[in-house]
């Protein structure tokens, strides 16, 4: 495997040619993936603030400061001056390769980099630089796993590729073999190894977010566990422990001295009594899907989500009495369409409700919720939400539509920032 080929499946085979002994050939049309490797040099010391970009791929959401950054999923992350909602103006963007999740406090912003941690002096929003980088802090990035080679590098990109091959063998039937995804990277894991003066606050996060910052500590999770980081000295942070919870993890949400974690089958609640070593306080468990949480005074909401990534079919709004964090009860369940992302200020409840569009309700009463909704956009495919200061920043199929709610009963959207394909 040092030349880094993984086959994934064998789709084709035939015997064609017998000669005149007793071996037959045999040529097998198969497909697998070829990992494309990048220098470890290379990518990080790729980090650089540059000239503003369109928005193409958006993943997370930040705001912070009247500043909204908004990863560009793989890439690097987009800087936007939000200081007037109705006139959001890109200044930049920071181009950080292996980037899908962020989260910052006072100066600093925190993002990864493939397996990195990269430190981010925001101070001046158009002057961003990397101050500091936390290596091998992510061994595990994604799903697929991060894959290190000393000497090729961190595998970057799965290009699928087609190859025929003619086999001599003997003549008795062959049969194609087949090799799964998971036996592949197994394989493959044989050769490889893991390898202004802003305000000391952290920003706001949306619902679908897998960094945030609590007191001082950032919390980041991957697919089952929980990092973190003490970042006390916000340029210079410690990795701290690791707390495993559980498979699915998805999002994660801070609320007062409590940290409330999505998965794919609940919800886990975790204490910060001790930031260092946050303990699990219990689980709410729903069906398979997936789960993004937000959470205000003692109500927790929880939008479940059908998708192929959650192995789920329920699509629901839950509303969860968290009074007593060591036993949520479930109040009211109220069906959805395909609920993404979810926000809730002062009792006025978001939700990104697929081809519904956003949905905007009063949930001061919990157990009538769909009775008041206040208003809905139907040609809004919301992705995520941040709620603060009476404007709703939402980042959807198509663009960042903003709204003031501050008079809920006049609901006005205030911008539009369009996304364009990159293959426009």
């Amino acid at each position: 495997m040092k030349n880094g080929l993984v086959v994934l499946f064998v789709f084709g085979l035939s015997a064609l040619l017998q000669s005149c002994g007793d071996s037959c050939e045999h040529t097998v049309t198969y497909t697998y993936y070829e990992p494309v490797y990048t220098s470890l040099e290379t990518f990080r010391t790729a980090v650089e603030l540059e000239a503003p970009i369109d928005i193409s791929v958006p993943g997370r959401i930040y705001f912070k400061n009247n500043y909204l950054y908004i990863n560009e999923t793989g890439k690097g992350i987009h800087v936007i001056d939000n200081k007037d909602p109705e006139n959001p103006n890109k200044v930049g963007f920071v181009n950080i390769p292996g980037n899908f999740d962020l989260a910052a406090k006072g100066n600093f912003l925190y993002a990864d980099s493939y397996i990195d941690m990269v430190i981010l002096d925001i101070s001046n929003p158009n002057e961003i630089t990397e101050v500091a980088r936390m290596e091998d802090v992510f061994p595990h990035h994604n799903q697929w796993g991060t894959f290190v080679d000393a000497e090729l590098g961190l595998i970057t990109e799965w290009i699928e590729t087609e190859a025929v091959e003619v086999l001599g063998t003997d003549c008795d039937e062959v049969q194609p073999e087949i090799i799964f995804l998971s036996d592949a990277l197994a394989i493959r894991n044989e050769t490889a190894s893991f390898a202004s003066a802003p305000s000391n606050n952290p920003g706001v996060g949306g619902s679908l977010a897998k960094f945030t910052i609590s007191g001082d500590h950032l919390y980041t999770i991957d697919d089952h566990q929980l990092q973190v980081l003490d970042i006390s000295s916000l340029g210079n942070p410690v990795v701290g422990e690791k707390v495993h919870i559980g498979w699915g993890i998805e999002t994660i949400f801070p609320y007062r001295q409590n940290l409330f974690i999505g998965a794919q089958n609940g919800m886990h609640i975790l204490s910060l009594e001790n930031p260092d070593l946050p303990n699990l306080l219990s689980t709410y468990e729903h069906v398979n899907s997936c789960d993004p949480v937000v959470v205000e005074n003692d109500i927790a909401y929880v939008t479940l989500r059908s998708g192929s990534g959650c192995q789920g079919f329920t699509n629901q709004l839950e509303v969860i009495d968290i009074a007593d964090l060591r036993e949520p009860k479930l109040l009211k369940i109220y069906p959805m369409e395909n609920p993404w992302g979810l926000g809730i200020d002062n009792d006025i409840l978001f939700i990104c409700d697929g081809p519904a569009g956003l949905k905007i309700f009063n949930a001061k009463d919990k157990l009538s919720i769909d009775d008041h909704l206040l208003a809905q956009y139907e040609s809004v495919r919301g992705i995520d939400v941040i709620p603060s200061n009476n404007v709703l920043m939402l980042i959807a199929e198509d663009g960042l539509y903003q709204y003031d709610y501050g008079d809920v009963e006049a609901i006005r959207q205030l911008s539009f920032l369009p996304i364009i394909p990159q293959n426009q």
